[in-house]
């Protein structure tokens, strides 16, 4: 019970004692209590549009940026903005066991896999592109369930020191026999690996992708192991020529909150954007999308528009190095010196990565990754 019912349901109380104590007529008493009612009646109605202007979202991503984002939101539209972090297995494990009694209203990740995978398990409901979203983000970078609200860019890093990639360098190059014990790359249970080998077999078909596995395999420089950048300090210190990675956690190394010695060995290092003669460069994104039970979805709708505007894009882009959404919004600057004008895979639709996952996991431990 809030304090202002609380405090109504004590009036009544004193109301009718009073009228007793002075032996009022019952139709006195009556009225009395009626108006009370009535009062309690509209203070729950007022409590209840007051909890009722709020937004709940359930957030996989890990930047306290983000929660300075929402406060923004907040602070421009008035809408509270409660947020429930944590890992996606989890917080999808807790939406799926509530069910209809989750008041959860958006899911935020990052990866279209994990997105479209959740979406094909029926937690999300249409509503998530807007018109204005849709407006906003091109159409291969959402779906009718989620929307991506920043753009991730899965690379190769090599060290100039030591090799020089063509022009025209591409994903299925680093198969080639003449990169035998020279690359490095993430476990196949990685998402981000999943969406890209799930981008190759939308491309190159599933037999192709399959031969292109088993020649990644062998040019291994060791079992996969560690987290993105892992792979990149692998090619600083020697222990590779080339590495798989995101563009984010290049940027994060230079920015120095990784300590000098990760800042100093992002240094040695230079990405490579691949696929440029060809479909471009693999692209993924963070997104979010309205759930199936959203207890306040006009509310998730505006967060959502919110996202996509050039304030809160440029809010994201300078604190987490992602690519922004949607044009007009500067890249931070450790991303942009590498140059922004790469040709990005605009023909592939990202919502493929979750449709095709469970083929690309196939496909990699068939291939012993």
């Amino acid at each position: 019970m809030g304090y202002a019912t609380f405090l109504s349901l004590i009036i009544i109380i004193i109301y009718v004692i009073t009228i007793l104590k002075k032996g009022e007529k019952m139709s006195k008493l009556i009225k009395v209590i009626s108006l009370a009612i009535v009062g309690l009646f509209s203070t729950l109605l007022v409590a209840n549009t007051v909890f009722a202007n709020e937004v709940n979202v359930f957030s996989a991503r890990h930047y306290d940026s983000d929660v300075q984002l929402y406060e923004k939101f907040t602070a421009k539209n008035g809408i509270k903005v409660n947020v429930v972090s944590g890992k996606d297995k989890a917080l999808q494990k807790r939406i799926k066991e509530e069910g209809k009694d989750s008041k959860a209203d958006i899911y935020i990740t990052a990866d279209a896999g994990r997105l479209g995978a959740f979406q094909a398990e029926g937690m999300f409901q249409k509503g998530a592109s807007s018109a204005a979203l849709k407006k906003v983000v091109p159409a291969n970078f959402r779906s009718p369930y989620w929307v991506g609200i920043a753009k991730r860019a899965r690379i190769i890093y090599y060290n100039p020191k030591t090799v020089n990639p063509s022009w025209n360098m591409s994903y299925e190059n680093l198969a080639d026999p003449k990169y035998k014990g020279r690359v490095v790359i993430r476990k196949s249970s990685n998402i981000y690996n999943q969406s890209l080998v799930a981008s190759l077999i939308k491309n190159n078909g599933e037999k192709n992708t399959a031969a292109w596995a088993k020649g990644m395999v062998n040019n291994f420089a060791r079992k996969p192991t560690g987290n993105d950048r892992a792979q990149i300090l692998a090619v600083a210190a020697g222990e590779a020529d080339w590495a798989v990675a995101n563009t984010y956690y290049l940027a994060l190394m230079l920015s120095g909150k990784k300590g000098a010695e990760q800042q100093a060995a992002a240094k040695k290092v230079m990405p490579f954007f691949p696929n440029q003669d060809g479909r471009g460069t693999h692209m993924n994104i963070s997104g979010g999308g309205i759930l199936k039970h959203a207890p306040n979805k006009a509310n998730a709708v505006k967060l959502l528009e919110f996202l996509l505007t050039p304030e809160a894009q440029q809010h994201i882009v300078n604190n987490t190095f992602e690519y922004p959404m949607i044009p007009g919004v500067k890249a931070n600057k450790l991303i942009a010196q590498f140059g922004l004008d790469f040709k990005q895979d605009l023909k592939t639709k990202v919502s493929n990565y979750g449709k095709l996952q469970a083929k690309a996991l196939k496909v990699m431990n068939e291939a012993g990754w």
